[in-house]
Formats: structure tokens, C-alpha cells, sequence
């Protein structure tokens, strides 16, 4: 069987191409950027939450006048989102109440002693594992011995109501002033298109030579990079639907969530086709023959205007997913603006694909070949363009987020409603 003509790789070649790698790799910015409340407002925050417990609890029947439980746990509860502050605020309370019910049913029939505590300790582990507490399995048993070591039934009282009090007063900071973190995950959608965008333009402009082994692998080294941009990036948007969740604010004001995760499923299948063409392309330049796709100058020509177009459609794509979605005067009251209008940017996308796919049209021409008459390389140009029209695929409208996702449900509830009562005649029930 007939091989590929391959050029020979030396020792001081690929250790250059790791260098250029690490280099690479060194300099390039980090998508998902940590962008927490300023430090004046967060100690703000979880100040007035605490003074707010306290000044609660003073309100309590029969309390201490300095008790700090119910602050401590406003404090303990309030966590970065609304969601993750309902979880935390559950099961402390359900873990406190746990260990004062174990604490109190234990001194009811046994007297104090270590080995008892011992035994009460365990026991309120085994049952902070039952109830499924996770990080606040240590309360069963914290709340467990202090109660156990009081002997008080109004010690126990005043634990869980206490517990209640500042599990309550988090819910409402959680409820007033819980971040929404969506403009951090836009922010990185964006620089994630651009760097795709700006890899696809210097492989354009890249082929106006017939490009050698060693640069064509840097590009498939940084489109494999890629990977790990996506990975951060899908974590950003976790916390930005983890923000969204349960938020109040969603039931009248449109989800600025809505959609971003279709657009990034669609930008990692990009990246990923890109990966393969970059592979083909470094398979190419690898065969020592006049019959491989990328040494043809017409071939190269063609193929860089196809990516100089498709560069162009990704950085499109990114800035739609940037945009406003509709019911953008809701957003701006409740979430902040973007600045962006995606009606232009939507044009710009569909004339970048139109004349993409009038580019590939003549690319295929040039691709076309005889296998006997060109044996070397001949499966890869069937990939070349397999691959630029897969990656053009990934970027039609069609694929776009669906915009009726970011209604607001209130709003979307009662247009329902009053649309049935249109359609109900009067008089019947």
C-alpha cells in the first residue's frame, strides 16, 4: 500500500514547537474572570444582615439580650446565590433541629458522662448523614452538645428559634441582594468568540503561503487549548443560571440567562470542528508532494477566503449571544444593560455565512480530483471541505438561542390567560 510522503521532524523542531506552545499558553487570557461584589459592599451586606438577625432575635420572648446565635447564622446562611442561600438556610435549620431533638431525647434518660457524649456524637453524624446535610452535617452534632451540656429545655428552645431567625433574616438578604452573575459569563462567551474568530483569521491569512509542519501544528495546538477555555467557561455559566434560579426578579423582567447555553454548546462543537480542520491542514502540509490540497496556491486562496469569512461569522455569533435579548427595558430596570443590539449583528451573521458558502462552492471545484491521478493527500481534501462546511453549519441562524425563552413568566403567564379568555364564550364556565 502507497504512504503519505512525509517530511522528517527533528529533535530541535518539536522542542522549538513545545516552547511556542508554553509561550502561548503563558500569555493567554483567562476567560472566566472572578468578578465578585467590591469588598466594601460585600462586608456591607453581610453587616446589615447580621445586625438585622440580632435586632430580630431581641424580639423573641424570654431571649438573651446578647445572644449572637441568630446572626451567626444569617451570616452562615447567606451564600452566593439565592438558590445556594435557600439550600444553606434548610438544612442548617433542619440540622439544628436534629441535634437538639437528639440532645434532649439523650439527657431525658441518660446522665452526663464522656462516653455519652462520645455515643452522642456519633449518633448525630450517622444521623446528619441520613438527613443528607452534606457541608452542614457538623451542626447535628455542634447543637447536639451544647444542649446536652445546658441539660435546659429553654436552651433548646432558644437554639431553633434563634437558628429560625437568622436562617430568616438570609433569605432576605438573599431574596434583596442576592449578585446576579450573568455579565460575567457574557463577558467570557465574547472573549472565547474572539480568540476562536482570531485563530480562524490568521489561519486565512496564514495560507497565502503553503505554510510548513511546524506552524500548522501551532494551530492545532491552540485550537486544542481551546478545551479548557470551554471547561472554565461552562462554569461561569453554571453560576450564572445558579444566579438566575429562584430569583424573584425573574418572574418580571426577562431571563438575561436565557439562551446562553445553546450558544455555547454551538461554540464548542465550532471549536471542535475547528480542531479537525486544523488536523487536516497540518496532515497536508505534512505530505512532501505537489499533490497535497494545501500546496495548490489556488486551493489555498480559496480555503482562506472561506475561513476569513467563517472568522468573521464566529465573532458575529459571539456578539449576538452578548446582546440584548428581548424585553431589553425590563433587563435594563432589573439586570443592567449590555450595549449591544442584535439586530445588526444578526445581518453581519447571515452575510458572512452567504458568502462563506459561496466560497466553499468554489473551493469544492478545486478540491475536486481524480484518486489515481492525485493518490497523495486525496482523502484530505474530501475532509477540508467536510469540515469548513460543518463549521459553517454550526453558525447558522437557525442555531441561534431561541429568543421566547427570555420572557418574563408573569408576563408570559398572563398573556396565556387572558388568550383563553378570548377564546372561552361568555357565559360558560
Amino acid at each position: 500500500m502507497r504512504g503519505f510522503p512525509v517530511r522528517p521532524g527533528t529533535g530541535e523542531s518539536v522542542g522549538e514547537a513545545a516552547r511556542a506552545v508554553a509561550r502561548r499558553q503563558a500569555e493567554q487570557l483567562t476567560l472566566v474572570r472572578r468578578r465578585a461584589q467590591p469588598t466594601a459592599v460585600y462586608i456591607t451586606r453581610l453587616t446589615a444582615t447580621a445586625v438585622f438577625a440580632y435586632l430580630l432575635a431581641l424580639q423573641l420572648p424570654g431571649g438573651s439580650t446578647r445572644s449572637v446565635l441568630a446572626p451567626l447564622t444569617a451570616l452562615l446562611v447567606v451564600q452566593a446565590t439565592l438558590f445556594h442561600t435557600i439550600r444553606s438556610a434548610v438544612q442548617r435549620v433542619v440540622g439544628v433541629t436534629a441535634g437538639v431533638l437528639a440532645a434532649v431525647a439523650v439527657a431525658a434518660y441518660v446522665p452526663f458522662s464522656w462516653w455519652v457524649l462520645g455515643l452522642l456524637i456519633a449518633g448525630a453524624l450517622c444521623l446528619g448523614l441520613v438527613l443528607r446535610l452534606r457541608e452542614d452535617i457538623l451542626e447535628v452534632p455542634i447543637s447536639a452538645m451544647l444542649i446536652f451540656s445546658v441539660d435546659s429545655h429553654a436552651a433548646a428552645t432558644s437554639r431553633i428559634t434563634e437558628t429560625l431567625v437568622g436562617a430568616a433574616a438570609g433569605l432576605a438578604a438573599g431574596l434583596a441582594f442576592a449578585p446576579v452573575r450573568v455579565q460575567p459569563a457574557k463577558d467570557a462567551i465574547g472573549d472565547l468568540s474572539r480568540q476562536m474568530a482570531d485563530l480562524l483569521g490568521q489561519m486565512a491569512n496564514g495560507l497565502a503561503e503553503a505554510p510548513d509542519p511546524r506552524r500548522a501544528t501551532e494551530w492545532l495546538d491552540r485550537t486544542r487549548a481551546l478545551r479548557g477555555e470551554i471547561d472554565r467557561l461552562d462554569d461561569a455559566l453554571s453560576q450564572a443560571e445558579e444566579s438566575i434560579r429562584l430569583n424573584p426578579r425573574r418572574l418580571v423582567a426577562a431571563n438575561p440567562a436565557a439562551g446562553l447555553r445553546t450558544g455555547v454548546d454551538t461554540l464548542e462543537r465550532a471549536a471542535t470542528d475547528m480542531r479537525v480542520l486544523a488536523r487536516s491542514v497540518v496532515d497536508s502540509a505534512r505530505i512532501d508532494s505537489e499533490h497535497s490540497p494545501i500546496r495548490e496556491a489556488d486551493t489555498r486562496a480559496r480555503l482562506a477566503a472561506v475561513l476569513a469569512e467563517l472568522s468573521a461569522a464566529v465573532r458575529s455569533y459571539g456578539q449576538l449571544l452578548e446582546a440584548e435579548p428581548a424585553g431589553a427595558a425590563e433587563r435594563h430596570r432589573y439586570f443592567g444593560p449590555s450595549g449591544l443590539s442584535p439586530e445588526p449583528i444578526a445581518e453581519d451573521l447571515e452575510d458572512h455565512l452567504e458568502e462563506a458558502q459561496r466560497q466553499q462552492d468554489r473551493l469544492a471545484d478545486l478540491l475536486r480530483a481524480d484518486p489515481a491521478e492525485r493518490p497523495e493527500g486525496w482523502p484530505l481534501r474530501g475532509e477540508i471541505l467536510a469540515h469548513v462546511d460543518r463549521l459553517r453549519s454550526e453558525l447558522a441562524p437557525e442555531h441561534l438561542p431561541d429568543q421566547a425563552q427570555v420572557r418574563p413568566p408573569l408576563r408570559t403567564a398572563l398573556r396565556e390567560l387572558r388568550r383563553d379568555a378570548r377564546v372561552v364564550p361568555h357565559g360558560r364556565a
